[in-house]
């Protein structure tokens, strides 16, 4: 699979999203507030970062990783129920858990403004319990590639916010890691603020960006992939 990144324009994010985003109601204060998932699906069908291959491609991957002949031949119940654990797991922490395509992936994002402090790429202590469920689903389910990509706002210079985005990617990556994910069927890239200009649009309210966040790609390898990686 060849990794590919389509940036869109922020009128064309903002029309895109305009069709696909819708609001819910917070059970505890009753506020209206923009739906993630919404968002996510929106983004997810055209966004070349969710729908190209995974970073660097898969064959060296899926070797360096050591995935073998317990991948799935069928990988449609196994994505099935790690999709519905991690969305019981994380239901509440503001973590949206969606699939990318048809079954090609899953999509966990990390909320904008709860994982990490402006200018920051420590994670916060606060977030480590709702990590610590996907890191346990990770570990449970071996047989996928894990693509972690960091994105920042645009407090700071470009080249900073790269850097940022870059470091906050492999601090979870990081923390995955130490709970018990393998590290080589990890990869980490940083947007910087090349998606703060998607922007979504409630009501009256102000416009309001996608930014301090970590999206976590998994992608589930079959028998047919490990075989196509080693040349059988």
């Amino acid at each position: 699979m060849t990794f590919s990144r389509i940036l869109l324009s922020g009128t064309a994010a903002l029309a895109l999203l305009g069709t696909t985003t819708a609001c819910v109601t917070d059970p505890n204060t009753g506020e209206k507030k923009i739906s993630r998932t919404a968002i996510g699906t929106g983004l997810g069908g055209t966004l070349g970062y969710l729908l190209g291959g995974v970073i660097g491609g898969d064959t060296g991957r899926i070797i360096g990783a050591g995935i073998g002949g317990s991948a799935g031949a069928v990988l449609g119940k196994q994505y099935d129920d790690q999709i519905k654990e991690l969305k019981e797991q994380t239901a509440g922490s503001g973590v949206d858990v969606e699939e990318i395509g048809d079954q090609d992936a899953i999509l966990v994002r990390l909320p904008d403004g709860v994982t990490f402090a402006t200018g920051s790429a420590a994670i916060n202590t606060g977030f480590l319990d709702t990590l610590n469920n996907v890191a346990d689903s990770l570990v449970r389910y071996p047989n996928s590639l894990i693509d972690v990509y960091g994105f920042t706002d645009t407090t700071g210079s470009p080249a900073t916010n790269q850097r940022l985005s870059e470091q906050r990617a492999q601090a979870v990556a990081d923390y995955l890691a130490s709970r018990g994910v393998a590290r080589a069927r990890m990869a980490t890239q940083g947007f910087g603020e090349s998606y703060d200009s998607l922007r979504v649009k409630t009501g009256d309210n102000v416009n309001e960006p996608l930014n301090r966040r970590v999206e976590i790609k998994i992608t589930p390898i079959s028998q047919e992939d490990v075989a196509a990686a080693r040349g059988n």
